[in-house]
């Protein structure tokens, strides 16, 4: 078992699903990748489609298993979890903001911030009112009250910004943030993005296909034939 010195880190991870069609051979997406990630670092990971970007996030948040390998978030060892241990794990220590929101449809846009802290036991009241807060950070204050379908793209990718950090984690990890929107509304969005890294001294991982915005990370790393590189 490997020793993190930073924040963020994986050892040997190897992705490999099995082949379906007899004789064909299995699918790798990666093998032997290594990622170590400073805390207060921003990185952006490029690459492909299909280059496995998604899924080496999700294997980092504990959504998805390595076939071999380990990750370590500070002093947790992520890949030794059990099931219910990952989802406390997750709701403790990750923010996570998908290209689609997710938002639930029924839901205001503050009752959708709002579910995190209800999944941690935290009382409604209280909830509800950090919510509102995390809305007013995110520049939604006017619109707590409206229901995901009645908000631009922009704005639910703010509802969902404000329900990846209303848990105060310390690392976020977003996967094509962008991606839905059109370019200036996408520029505001990342821009949100990187002014709450740096104000709430988050350790964060964003995959993009906008070498623009990648370029406005710490640091740039493609994920190609298996292995991340330095760009």
């Amino acid at each position: 078992m490997k020793k993190c010195d930073e924040l963020l880190c994986a050892f040997g991870l190897r992705k490999t699903y099995p082949s379906v069609a007899p004789g064909t051979p299995d699918l790798e997406l990666f093998h032997d990748l290594n990622l170590q990630v400073e805390a207060g670092e921003m990185v952006a990971i490029i690459g492909e489609s299909g280059a496995g970007k998604s899924t080496l996030l999700h294997i980092l948040a504990a959504l998805d298993e390595p076939t071999a390998g380990e990750v370590w978030c500070g002093f947790t060892h992520v890949t030794g979890l059990s099931k219910a241990e990952a989802s406390a794990f997750r709701n403790r220590e990750i923010g996570y903001v998908w290209q689609f929101h997710y938002l639930l449809p029924e839901f205001s846009a503050v009752e959708n911030v709002a579910l995190p802290l209800l999944a941690r036991g935290v009382a409604r009241p209280d909830a509800m009112q950090q919510a509102a807060a995390w809305l007013e950070r995110v520049g939604l204050s006017g619109r707590a009250a409206n229901r995901s379908g009645e908000l631009s793209g922009g704005e639910q990718q703010r509802v969902s910004i404000a329900r990846a950090l209303v848990t105060q984690p310390k690392v976020l990890l977003a996967d094509e943030p962008t991606g839905d929107l059109d370019a200036g509304t996408a520029d505001r969005v990342f821009g949100l993005v990187q002014q709450l890294h740096h104000e709430h001294g988050l350790t964060s991982v964003i995959v993009t296909h906008n070498t623009e915005f990648a370029r406005r990370c710490d640091r740039v790393l493609r994920l190609a034939e298996g292995h991340l590189v330095s760009v």
